[in-house]
């Protein structure tokens, strides 16, 4: 059974930086397409970056990319999510998931699995 446990997550001033990671158990997380994707009180679910088994080809989202980054870490059987410059609008929840591929690519929609998520508050 895969299992998906996020971390990393905290207070932080704006212009702030915070890696997230998503330990993975249960399968090889080299070979999975992993998924961040955040919820912030009241407001619709929103993907965030995603990283492909394909020579780990990266995705952002228009609001963290160029202060973003994702990769793997073997070492850790985690995926980690670097954020940059931190705005308040980052505040939300933060979770990752297993992702479906098409042709070895991520792809964003119909998660399969979820982990717990973890809170990220950004104060200005």
């Amino acid at each position: 059974e895969v299992q998906l446990v996020e971390s990393g997550g905290g207070l932080v001033q704006a212009g702030g930086s915070l890696r997230l990671s998503c330990t993975v158990s249960g399968f090889t997380s080299d070979e999975l397409a992993i998924g961040w994707f955040r919820q912030a009180p009241g407001k619709a679910r929103e993907g965030v970056s995603c990283i492909s088994p394909k020579e780990n080809q990266a995705y952002y989202a228009d609001s963290v990319k160029g202060r973003s980054s994702v990769n793997r870490s073997s070492s850790k059987h985690a995926v980690e999510l670097q954020l940059n410059s931190l705005k308040p609008e980052d505040t939300a929840v933060y979770y990752c998931a297993v992702l479906p591929t098409v042709q070895q690519m991520c792809h964003m929609s119909n998660p399969l699995i979820w982990g717990q998520g973890t809170q990220i508050t950004v104060s200005s």
